[in-house]
Parts: structure tokens; sequence; C-alpha cells
């Protein structure tokens, strides 16, 4: 009995820390501090977050059960980098979940948690600045989600943190290359604006026009890189003969 017990407090201190693990990754995913195709190595992970390696893998796999990363057994475990096709799928997902997420939070947003936000998007602006990319894209994760956390909706929210998770490591390309643009305005001030006189139809208009304003610039840049990638792939040398790996 005694065994059978140390065995299970064992097995729920694995869960417990694997969830642990699981959680930091995918926030750092959902913050770009993580970029397409960069490895993942469970032994450094594991000596970075003071674990064992046993809830690093755990949460390797749970991570690759959701598409966040690519495993590629006795090679690689890497984050993946979206096809333009993958990345307009999870964006129109988002143009039809988010909007719904703000609504629901609005109601339940005090004018001090709506002048908050408006803090951290002040913090956006001067990490842009600043060029300091990577503050910049964690207060943009820390805005929508500082409205998303407050819906009343956990089933809602865990969907969106998985489609978060997934583009995250894809924002990491908006800077300096393609940052966002806004033809009359920023959106998050349209986000605010609508927060504070309570209209519902204003707040899911700038959150579309957020996502589709604010991403036109990465789209055209995946777009490109999957045409350079073709053009590549056409002027490679043909090999013959079997590839060998050593």
């Amino acid at each position: 009995m005694r065994r059978i017990r140390r065995s299970t407090q064992l097995e729920d201190l694995w869960i417990v820390l694997a969830d642990s693990v699981y959680g930091r990754l995918r926030l750092s995913m959902m913050r770009a501090e993580l970029v397409p195709h960069q490895r993942l190595k469970v032994r450094d992970l594991a000596k970075q977050m003071g674990t064992s390696e046993t809830p690093v893998r755990e949460a390797l796999l749970q991570l690759a059960r959701e598409g966040a990363v690519e495993v590629r057994p006795r090679f690689f475990i890497r984050v993946p980098r979206l096809t333009l096709a993958d990345y307009k799928d999870i964006r129109d997902i988002r143009l039809e979940l988010e909007p719904m997420a703000a609504e629901r939070a609005m109601s339940r947003l005090a004018p001090a948690d709506i002048e908050r936000l408006h803090a951290v998007h002040l913090r956006l602006i001067d990490a842009e600045r600043r060029r300091d990319w990577r503050t910049a894209l964690e207060a943009n994760r820390d805005f929508h989600f500082g409205m998303f956390d407050r819906a009343g909706m956990p089933a809602l929210v865990h969907v969106l943190e998985g489609l978060w998770t997934r583009v995250g490591p894809m924002l990491s390309q908006l800077y300096p290359a393609a940052p966002p643009t806004y033809g009359d305005g920023h959106q998050h001030l349209a986000i605010l604006d609508a927060l504070r006189r309570r209209d519902p139809y204003g707040l899911r208009m700038a959150i579309r026009l957020d996502l589709i304003e604010g991403g036109r610039g990465l789209l055209r840049r995946i777009a490109e890189q999957e045409a350079q990638d073709a053009t590549d792939a056409l002027s490679a040398p043909m090999s013959h003969g079997a590839l060998s790996i050593n």
C-alpha cells in the first residue's frame, strides 16, 4: 500500500509540473518569445524550468497534440511555421470568437479596468517607439487577454489561448519588417472607446478591424515567404541516390 501511495504521489507531482511547464511554454508562444522553426530540446527546457525531463516531455506531447509544436522522433522538436492557409484559417476563427469574448467581457469591465487596458496599450506604443519588439508583443497579448479573461467563459478563453499559441510565434515576424498599420487610427483606441461607451456593435467591429488591418503586413510577409520557398525549391540542384542522415 505504501508503494502504491508513493507512486501515486509521484504521478500527481509529474502532472502538476507538466501542467506548469505546459502553461509557461504556451504563454511564451502567445507572446512570440518562441519563433517559427526554433528547436526545443527537452534537456535545455528542463534545466531552464527547474524540473526533470519527464514533465517537459509530457508538456511537449500535449502541445504537439494541439498542433503547437512539431515532433519528428529521433530528429527534432520544433515550433512550426504556419502556412498561409493555416494562418487564414486561424484568423477566420478568431474573427468570430474574439468579438464574442470581448462583448461578453464588456459588462464585467469597470471604468478602472478599461483604464488599465489603456495603460497596457500605451506600454505597447512606447515599446514600438523604442523598438523593443518583445515588450510590444507581450503588451499586445496582455491587452487582448485583459478583455477575454473577463468574459466569464473559460471554455472560450481556452480555445482562444490555443489559437494564439499556434499563431503567436508567427507574430515575431511583425517587427521590424511588417509592423501593424491602421488606416484611421490604432484599432486598440477604437476598442477602448467602444468599451467606454458600452457599444457592443462598435466593439465587435473594432476587434475585427484590429485583426484584419493589424495583420495585413504579416499576411503579406507569410505569402512572400511561401513564394520564396517555392522559388528556392525549384532552383535547388537535383540530387541523385538515397539521402543519408549522419
